[in-house]
């Protein structure tokens, strides 16, 4: 099985590290706890001419190498965009939380999403809390985004954690064992604001207000030309 080895500090501070032999990434789609509205949301997408998911949730595979806590990403052509999730990581028998980019080529979604999951890395924080830290007080958690235009940063996403099925619901849909030692899994997302687009940068953050503290991540996508 093939991974990648990635270097996380134990919170936004930087006190500690720990690595992780990250083996098996699991994407989450279609997590919201609203069933009414991720049904009207799959009806909008199949007019666009994306496929119906097979269930909801659903566990899309992805590759481990995608993910990467580097600043910048290349991708092909202009068809791809960002998009904040919360992550869990299960590593030597604890669970983590952090914060990730689903970074997905749009183009290549209407064709299979599986696909597009696959053609672009999958930013993350350098930064990790441990789950147990955040899970009394789960449901104040924030999620953001922001996207730059024009040179300006531009509110791109924000929403509370409660959006999406909750981190325990999901790990017990996904498999009666939870995750794995060496699994990550991004937990699924929030509206854009304006509508999905593009951009030369994308930055995330999730916020504990209890604890006044904040994982962020920022990176630039250099796009690639497409000759043909």
């Amino acid at each position: 099985m093939t991974g990648v080895s990635l270097s996380f500090n134990l919170d936004e501070k930087g006190k500690g590290r720990l690595s992780v032999d990250l083996q098996r990434l699991v994407i989450a789609g279609w997590t919201g706890r609203d069933q009414a509205a991720v049904e009207k949301h799959i009806r909008e997408l199949e007019e666009l001419g994306i496929a119906r998911p097979a269930s909801t949730p659903i566990y899309y595979r992805v590759a481990a190498s995608r993910v990467t806590t580097h600043p910048v990403i290349e991708v092909s052509g202009d068809d791809s965009s960002g998009e904040v999730e919360f992550f869990l990581l299960r590593h030597a028998g604890v669970l983590y939380v952090g914060v990730g980019s689903d970074h997905t080529d749009r183009k290549a979604e209407t064709i299979g999403v599986s696909l597009s999951k696959q053609m672009c890395e999958k930013p993350v924080a350098p930064a990790l809390w441990e789950f147990s830290s955040v899970e009394p007080h789960w449901d104040q958690l924030v999620l953001r985004s922001w996207v730059w235009e024009d040179g300006k940063r531009v509110l791109y996403q924000e929403g509370n954690v409660t959006a999406m099925r909750s981190p325990q619901d999901l790990m017990s849909r996904f498999g009666s064992g939870g995750l794995e030692d060496g699994t990550m899994m991004f937990c699924g997302t929030l509206a854009a604001k304006g509508g999905i687009r593009p951009a030369g940068r994308f930055e995330i953050e999730l916020t504990d207000p209890v604890r006044a503290q904040s994982l962020r991540h920022g990176y630039d996508i250099v796009t690639l030309p497409v000759a043909g």
